[in-house]
């Protein structure tokens, strides 16, 4: 019992330290844009498994390019299902603009990543962690990162042999740099989301993403599509 109540009293902790941090983005400047994105995934032989993921990212509704992420990996499942260990390497090409100008500078990024996920249950509540230390070459430039992902899944309805179709979805991230300036940015996300079975679910929902002094929104379209 003593475990159990610690266990719990983590879980509180977490969540409470993961979803208060976003609200010091109050106040700021934000613009509306939005991401298409899509993760894959393939089950291997013996716990092994495949990862990869596109996610189209505008400043706008749709065509006016803020980042392309074309990301991939091999994963080991630990536990089936619930501890997980990837490697990965990832694309992203940015179109940042240059001041306040209608002008864009194109960016090349290759990311080597390491990550960790686990997930448990609470009840009915599904809740999932993930770790991730990324070594980014930009260009020229060599930086490392480290990401905490916290998510939260609720189920909204009940039907035969416990499928719960329609849920809803909310996650936390942030990302640390390992230089100087240790924090890079914080995600805040809420969606609503269908299993149409077990190779698809889709989400929309509503992200926002902070730096120190700025931040901007995205309306998010996700598609999860096990193999």
């Amino acid at each position: 019992m003593g475990k159990i109540k610690l266990k719990n009293k983590n879980i509180i902790a977490t969540l409470t330290l993961s979803l208060v941090l976003p609200f010091y983005a109050l106040g700021q400047a934000n613009d509306l844009g939005n991401w298409l994105i899509y993760i894959g995934s393939k089950n291997l032989n013996n716990g092994w498994n495949i990862h990869n993921e596109v996610q189209y990212r505008n400043y706008d509704a749709i065509g006016d390019l803020e980042q392309l992420l074309l990301r991939t990996g091999v994963g080991y499942n630990l536990t089936e299902n619930n501890n997980n260990l990837l490697l990965g390497y990832g694309y992203i090409l940015s179109e940042n603009y240059i001041g306040e100008t209608d002008e864009k500078l194109s960016v090349n990024e290759h990311r080597i990543f390491q990550q960790f996920t686990t997930k448990q249950e609470v009840g009915k509540v599904g809740l999932s962690h993930r770790y991730r230390f990324e070594q980014r070459f930009v260009e020229d430039d060599f930086k490392m990162r480290f990401r905490y992902f916290l998510g939260i899944k609720i189920p909204l309805q009940y039907k035969e042999e416990g499928k719960n179709p329609l849920y809803l979805s909310a996650y936390n991230e942030i990302f640390l740099n390992t230089e100087s300036s240790i924090f890079d940015r914080n995600r805040l996300y809420g969606g609503l989301g269908y299993q149409f079975s077990e190779a698809l679910r889709l989400e929309l929902g509503y992200m926002n993403q902070f730096f120190e002094t700025s931040g901007r929104d995205q309306i998010n379209i996700i598609a999860f599509v096990n193999f």
